[in-house]
């Protein structure tokens, strides 16, 4: 098992949590409806629910709106969302996966082709990138929830693949049709986790210099302000030198 690893899931990148907060409801929401839509309205019996409830909660999500999104997928008036994964390339030949959740994919192949070519990069087509990655199960906790070797032991007994641990927190990797139980074992040692979901973890990572770099964000900014993009996965690694220098 890797004791660390420079791998960051890019969805939460520094200062992405400071990200309106109507706009992020929305997309939770919009996970949470699906969810309930394609399995039990009950997150104890449906594991993508329960851990898009969980991501919601640790957003401050209010539990009227989780109820109102549950609601909806019973309600029989749900928009007909599905789920498309598009992929490209940006600048300094980073690798990109954007995860969509839509009612109408010409919107959204629009959007987020604008977003990525008008920021410095190109799409692919399907297969072009996620060739270089694993999917896989993720489980990140929060570093207070405990060292590196409290957390590991208790990852190897829950049957875990992997995990990273820095300063940040703590990433925990499972192969996918292990994810839910893992997570459930997990729960018993180290509390409720941060979030648990379906990753894709790069096989090389591409080091960015700070050029690239601030044009890969704002590209990244432009994919997470449409509704449509639930998550934006990359390969990316920015030193914190860069990161100090982009502010």
């Amino acid at each position: 098992m890797a004791g660390h690893s420079k791998f960051k899931n890019i969805m939460h990148r520094k200062g992405a949590q400071d990200k309106k907060r109507s706009a992020m409801f929305s997309k939770l929401s919009r996970e949470i409806t699906v969810a309930a839509k394609m399995g039990m309205p009950d997150p104890d019996m449906n594991p993508r629910l329960r851990a898009a409830v969980n991501a919601a909660k640790a957003q401050s999500m209010p539990k009227d709106n989780i109820q109102r999104a549950i609601d909806k997928a019973t309600g029989g008036d749900t928009d007909a969302y599905e789920e498309i994964r598009y992929e490209g390339f940006g600048p300094g030949g980073v690798s990109l996966i954007v995860e969509a959740l839509t009612d109408n994919r010409n919107r959204t192949a629009t959007n987020v082709r604008t977003a990525i070519t008008k920021n410095g990069g190109n799409m692919g087509t399907a297969g072009s990138v996620s060739h270089g990655f694993d999917r896989l199960g993720l489980i990140t906790y929060p570093a207070s929830v405990g060292g590196e070797e409290k957390v590991l032991e208790a990852a190897l007994e829950a049957g875990a693949d992997d995990i990273a641990s820095s300063e940040d927190g703590h990433e925990i990797w499972t192969e996918q049709d292990q994810l839910h139980e893992v997570a459930a074992q997990l729960e018993k040692s180290l509390g409720e986790a941060e979030s648990v979901k379906l990753a894709w973890r790069p096989h090389v990572m591409v080091e960015v210099d700070e050029g690239d770099a601030q044009t890969l964000f704002k590209l990244i900014d432009a994919l997470d302000d449409d509704d449509d993009v639930q998550t934006v996965w990359g390969n990316y690694d920015v030193s914190d030198e860069v990161m100090e220098k982009l502010g």
